[in-house]
């Protein structure tokens, strides 16, 4: 699903400056890997990257989908309008702050990448992860009457209802109790699987990704910044 080599990113400048560096990565369709570290290593900057919200400042290859789409090349080319089109259709983001639009309800908010799209706004799978999030109740509501987990939830449904080919999740469980966030985490887990996508999760819970045994990316500081590699 996702091929990566030679990832090089560079945030700031002189003494203020870090580094990011990714010198491989593969996912496959169905796969969920944790990309773990210590505060401030540049986790969220790695999946802005990722994302394709970043420009590199070096990348050897970068593809995504099984018709191995060149995304390293139009980064290097500047082609914005691709970049767009990709993170609309192919990419999902969960963010730390949510990310909802404060003037849509619950339903809206959820609908919106699937209205961009052309999709019809409702699907099973939507509905079903409405059912085991227990957002159901709350569907007509605005994200201001909502808890931080309540909105964390939501967030989470809105990033995989247009059903991407990769889910980018940055700490999902952060703000959510233990039994909710291992609900999630395992809802997580099971659509990816089910809809052959392919997840990067961003977790300080290491409870957690060890209990569904996802395989680590794990972060180690550098003079100057962080390095990931696969945990061995």
């Amino acid at each position: 699903m996702l091929s990566l080599e030679g990832l090089h990113i560079t945030r700031g400048q002189g003494a203020a400056g870090h580094e990011v560096r990714l010198p491989g990565l593969e996912l496959a369709s169905g796969e969920v890997q944790a990309v773990v570290g210590p505060s401030g290593c540049g986790k969220s900057t790695l999946l802005e990257a990722i994302g394709l919200l970043l420009t590199p400042r070096a990348l050897r290859r970068f593809t995504l989908g099984p018709e191995r789409t060149d995304l390293a090349a139009l980064l290097q080319g500047g082609n914005e309008r691709a970049l767009a089109e990709i993170r609309a259709r192919d990419l999902g983001f969960l963010l730390q702050s949510g990310g909802l639009l404060p003037f849509l309800s619950v339903r809206d908010n959820i609908a919106l990448p699937r209205r961009l799209l052309g999709l019809p706004p409702q699907s099973e799978r939507v509905a079903h992860a409405c059912d085991v999030l227990g957002l159901a109740p709350l569907l007509d509501k605005r994200p201001g009457a909502l808890s931080i987990g309540e909105r964390q939830r939501t967030a989470f449904v809105r990033a995989m209802a247009h059903e991407p080919r990769l889910l980018l999740a940055d700490e999902p469980t952060a703000a959510l109790d233990p039994q909710a966030g291992e609900r999630l985490f395992g809802l997580i887990v099971s659509l990816v699987q089910e809809l052959d996508m392919a997840a990067l999760v961003v977790s300080h819970d290491l409870a957690l990704v060890t209990r569904f045994r996802l395989p680590r990316l794990v972060a180690t500081l550098t003079p100057g910044g962080c390095r990931f590699a696969p945990a061995t």
